[in-house]
């Protein structure tokens, strides 16, 4: 019985299969079909050689259409590698700077309040690790690697601060 049923599932996908290679796919800009009418009315190509899988994607919020607002400017054509004006470049320059700047600040907040937790290597313990020290060594742990990750990040934040237009007047401004 499970030989008879094995064979005759052998049967049914090679019979799929060699449907599949007489059948004739089109593309048609990023879209692919099997319908030669269809195909024609729109210029679509013939897709040769080799096996196509299209796989669709899922609808985002239950099909629901996403809707993005097109900004056009009268010096910006919206285009990759288009100029941009110069004074909308600056006003953008100033708006990455403050918010940089906002969350230099805070990084350096978040920071002092690490190292005050951090007691110099020596957090004050907590309630259930007065009996338990071994969660007062992992609670010490976890401050000094978030302190240390803190510390990347300021750095990260100046290094993206020094790198925008203007940054030597800034720090110069700023000192």
């Amino acid at each position: 019985m499970k030989t008879a049923v094995s064979l005759s599932l052998v049967l049914l996908l090679s019979a799929a299969q060699a449907h599949a290679q007489g059948t004739r796919i089109f593309r048609c800009g990023n879209t692919y079909t099997n319908d030669a009418q269809q195909a024609q009315t729109q210029g679509c190509k013939l897709v040769e050689g080799g096996n196509v899988t299209v796989v669709e994607g899922t609808k985002v919020n239950g099909g629901a259409a996403i809707k993005v607002a097109a900004v056009t400017t009268p010096g910006a054509s919206g285009q990759p590698g288009s100029r941009v004006d110069s004074g909308e470049q600056k006003a953008r320059d100033a708006d990455a700077r403050l918010i940089l700047e906002a969350e230099l600040k805070k990084a350096e907040a978040r920071q002092a309040e690490l190292q005050k937790e951090w007691n110099n290597g020596e957090p004050e313990k907590l309630g259930p690790e007065h009996r338990n020290h071994q969660k007062y060594l992992d609670r010490v742990a976890e401050l000094k690697a978030a302190i240390a990750r803190n510390e990347t990040d300021i750095a990260g934040i100046r290094r993206e601060l020094g790198r925008l237009p203007g940054a030597a007047a800034a720090a110069t401004a700023a000192k």
